[in-house]
């Protein structure tokens, strides 16, 4: 039976300094999203044992667990390459991403309005999750998603293009409490170039993703 793994960082551990700090690099990917991993791979091998004995008393629990990991696994692989030192500032067709600022000032009136859509849509998700832009075929617009846990609260078919990280173990150890302070930081590390190639594939593939009327 086929396995997820941890992908490799595509940067090193320092790479997203100031904004994120190395040790929390190296715990979030080495441990928590590492634990993601784990955690539905094990979950396969339960419910294979649950086919092979007929045994459906936690079929329940095995589910919520496949999707709960399986999500987190999906959304730390996007999250990482959604990041570089080098990165930050505006869209803008000049960097060759005018597809994907064009989609923003379609969808939201402007990139401002964007902004601070996605950035209060994070901060303020009720204890752990994450704030996301995501491309929904059935439309064919961009939206803003406000994820609970990796896996709840989000539209059938959309396809998340930008993820910011909003579980404590994203920040707590260089920001404390202060959730916000480190939402608006992560502007300065958004990698356009990644989010518009997630944004074109996501249109290409709106006719298989979702059979629309």
């Amino acid at each position: 039976m086929a396995t997820y793994t941890l992908p490799e960082l595509p940067y090193d551990y320092a790479a997203l300094e100031p904004v994120i700090n190395p040790q929390i690099i190296e715990l979030h990917h080495d441990k928590h999203h590492a634990a993601y991993v784990k955690g539905a791979n094990d979950t396969l091998e339960q419910l294979e044992e649950a086919r092979d004995k007929e045994a459906w008393g936690a079929i329940n629990g095995l589910q919520k667990n496949l999707a709960f990991h399986l999500s987190g696994h999906i959304l730390h692989s996007i999250y990482w390459h959604n990041m570089t030192g080098d990165g930050g500032g505006e869209p803008l067709a000049a960097d060759g991403v005018g597809d994907l600022a064009d989609a923003i000032t379609e969808s939201f009136g402007t990139f401002a309005g964007f902004k601070s859509q996605l950035t209060k849509a994070s901060a303020t998700t009720q204890g752990s999750g994450w704030g996301v832009l995501a491309y929904e075929p059935l439309s064919g617009r961009l939206i803003v998603e406000q994820v609970y846990d990796h896996q709840g609260n989000v539209g059938q078919g959309s396809v998340p293009i930008l993820v910011f990280d909003a579980w404590e173990h994203a920040f707590y150890l260089q920001y404390k409490n202060q959730k916000v302070d480190f939402i608006e930081a992560m502007w300065r590390v958004v990698n356009w170039q990644d989010v518009a190639k997630r944004y074109a594939a996501a249109k290409e593939r709106a006719d298989v993703l979702l059979l629309a009327p």
